[in-house]
């Protein structure tokens, strides 16, 4: 990067440390500083619920999501908007009412100390593993610009966001999620903007997406039903809205940013909102993942975008890598002479040879960029099995002017540090709440609160950091949290739609359901018998149906 380029990214990130210090300022004890005093109107809470959510994940790995697979994954989102309408009619007045620190406290009220228990502790498993993954994605931005080894940039990063997440707690992150959204959406216009502009002169953006949707990168939609299918529409309007559901009714992490609110509506709003608009910005992301397909089909892209990874396999392989990097240079070439052929026919009736070839050159390449992957893997040059989440990032470091550069690499900690300093305070919230001080809130100072509370904080941010040490073979990021979480929220879900439906379940059947139906969830993943988003479905519905059925026999009985 440039001097500049530096300066930017230095400037955007120092000045948001120091604000969300500033803004943390005054904390009196656990309230303060795990709900920011419940003084957030929805504007705050409608941000903070989007940068919890759009980590740098989503703006890292999204657009080479797209880039290798299609927009398909926008489905994912379909059942979000359904979500947010049942979250505000059942949840959200519940929570409010009960003056809860996490979501958790209403089951101990509902059921038992157990149940209680036991759904933190799923929460608290999945959310810290996620939040290292969180970690990572960053981190590929430190490593690729400095060169330096991924471990180290993982610890630097993840300390970083401690700071203001530390000292500050919700109220920071808070008003740091407000600047960073802002920041970041602006950013991402301007870098879907750079796709288009920098396209060869001829291509138009009419071009662009009629070459994207030729090589199949335009499938927002997909009919077809099939329960191995990671994204359709079937997938993702009911299993996406189980794990929305789940998400945003049950995980701490997003439970928390609208406790923050200052009454109900203030809530619903923030949440309502969240609904109508997370779709269009997913769409619009993955976007600029399909444009980066038509821009490195007319300009020279690289056979392998961790250009670190890729340079030291070359080096200790010389002729394999020099062998593969030419046969992807001749198909590269014919390649963006077929793109040129079938836009020049694009009218014409008799295309259909044209667009058969066309096909089967891309086929070739993706063929060969996977006989790479797996020569790097074999050959232990890296764990990362998987190039996806630098694609976006090889397009900004090579085509992107000085300046811009550093703002989009900013702009990706931004997002980061928005979803992860959420997750740590959630986490800290539930580790606190919902064990060290299990029984004992009423009779513990603020003071002590308060002290307990950062330093929950701190051991959650070193955790989650060691997690992001192991998250090298993960693949594709927005896949591999997605998944994570599916294990988990399918059963956690469960037991509040028990909660809150099931008016006869009692703790000891709830806690018996839970425990069943997170083996039988693990059991199915790993026998990968459906894809991972009816996960979330089938535990739902198991904890329910054990529970019914439970409390029946009990009932007869």
């Amino acid at each position: 990067m440039s001097a500049l380029d530096w300066l930017v990214m230095l400037a955007v990130l120092s000045g948001i440390i120091i604000y969300g210090v500033l803004k943390g300022k005054g904390q009196k004890g656990s309230d303060t500083y795990l709900r920011a005093d419940r003084r957030m109107k929805w504007p705050v809470v409608l941000l903070g619920v989007m940068a919890t959510q759009a980590s740098a994940i989503t703006f890292l790995s999204a657009p080479g999501q797209a880039y290798t697979d299609g927009m398909r994954f926008v489905q994912y989102y379909f059942g979000l908007p359904i979500a947010m309408v049942v979250i505000c009619v059942t949840f959200i007045p519940i929570f409010k009412k009960l003056n809860v620190y996490t979501a958790y406290e209403f089951l101990e009220q509902r059921f038992d100390r157990r149940t209680r228990l036991l759904t933190s502790f799923l929460f608290l498993l999945s959310r810290g593993l996620a939040t290292g993954i969180s970690i990572y994605a960053p981190s590929i931005i430190l490593s690729s610009i400095l060169g330096w080894n991924i471990y180290l940039t993982n610890v630097i990063t993840g300390g970083l966001l401690i700071i203001y997440t530390y000292s500050g707690g919700a109220k920071a992150i808070a008003h740091t999620q407000k600047v960073q959204f802002l920041i970041i959406l602006g950013a991402m216009c301007v870098a879907g903007y750079s796709v288009v502009t920098h396209l060869p002169a001829g291509i138009s953006f009419s071009d662009a997406l009629y070459v994207a949707g030729k090589a199949g990168k335009l499938n927002a939609i997909t009919t077809n039903f099939n329960w191995q299918d990671k994204y359709n529409i079937w997938s993702g309007v009911i299993g996406g809205f189980f794990l929305a559901l789940s998400y945003f009714g049950t995980d701490q992490s997003q439970v928390g940013r609208y406790l923050t609110a200052k009454n109900t509506n203030e809530s619903r709003m923030g949440l309502i909102i969240n609904g109508l608009v997370k779709v269009p910005m997913q769409f619009g992301i993955l976007l600029i993942g399909a444009l980066l397909f038509t821009f490195y089909t007319f300009n020279a892209g690289t056979l392998y975008y961790n250009e670190r990874v890729f340079n030291e396999y070359s080096h200790n392989h010389p002729a394999e890598a020099g062998a593969m990097n030419q046969q992807y240079i001749a198909l590269q070439q014919q390649y963006q002479h077929q793109a040129t052929t079938i836009l020049s026919r694009r009218n014409s009736t008799d295309n259909e040879k044209d667009l058969i070839a066309f096909t089967n050159t891309q086929q070739h390449i993706s063929t060969l960029r996977d006989s790479l992957k797996r020569s790097i893997v074999n050959t232990h040059t890296s764990n990362e099995s998987s190039d996806t989440n630098y694609i976006f990032l090889y397009f900004v470091k090579h085509t992107l002017p000085k300046g811009l550069i550093g703002l989009l690499f900013a702009v990706i900690f931004l997002a980061s540090w928005g979803s992860i300093s959420a997750a740590l305070n959630s986490l800290a919230s539930s580790s606190l709440m919902d064990v060290h001080l299990l029984g004992k809130c009423d009779s513990t100072p603020d003071k002590k609160q308060l002290s307990l509370g950062r330093l929950h904080t701190l051991v959650w941010g070193i955790f989650c950091i060691g997690v992001a040490m192991f998250a090298t073979r993960m693949g594709s990021l927005i896949e591999a949290v997605n998944v994570l979480g599916s294990l988990f929220y399918g059963t956690i879900l469960g037991i509040f739609l028990v909660a809150f439906y099931v008016k006869k379940a009692r703790g000891k059947i709830v806690f018996a359901a839970a425990i069943i139906t997170e083996v039988c969830v693990i059991v199915i993943y790993n026998l990968n018998i459906v894809s991972f988003l009816w996960l979330n479905v089938i535990g739902a519905l198991l904890v329910v149906a054990i529970c019914m059925i439970g409390s029946k026999r009990r009932e007869v009985s």
